[in-house]
């Protein structure tokens, strides 16, 4: 397990009425220190979302999305969280907040490549 470093990973979700606490998965974000990795991954299934929730605004939720992917990136145009460390843009993304679109609670693994594993983890619990 020498090879192996600490990720940590949470999945994205969309919750259009956060009062009955159903949600969608729609991404996954992972952060791993030590290979200075941090990514969001997304797909907006707007066929499966539209039967979810009728009246959500597909365009906001995709905004909002890219924007969450960029702030991961570091995206310099993204605002002032978009500035800040990986570890702090990850705590940023992934607090607990009741909007629309939400993370679940951070899990941690093991993983010799963080690219690898977030296409692994949005084929398991996105796609």
């Amino acid at each position: 397990m020498q090879d192996k470093q600490l990720f940590e990973y949470a999945v994205i979700r969309v919750m259009p009425r956060v009062e009955r606490e159903e949600f969608i998965n729609v991404g996954v974000i992972v952060y791993c220190a030590k290979q200075r990795f941090l990514k969001a991954l997304f797909t907006l299934n707007e066929q499966r979302l539209q039967v979810f929730c009728c009246d959500l605004d597909l365009d906001e939720v995709e905004a909002h999305l890219l924007a969450f992917q960029r702030i991961s990136a570091g995206d310099k145009n993204s605002g002032p969280i978009a500035l800040l460390d990986p570890a702090s843009r990850f705590r940023w993304l992934t607090a607990m907040r009741s909007t629309v679109l939400q993370t679940s609670r951070v899990h941690p693994g093991f993983c010799t490549d963080a690219e690898d594993k977030l296409n692994e983890l949005y084929q398991q619990l996105v796609l």
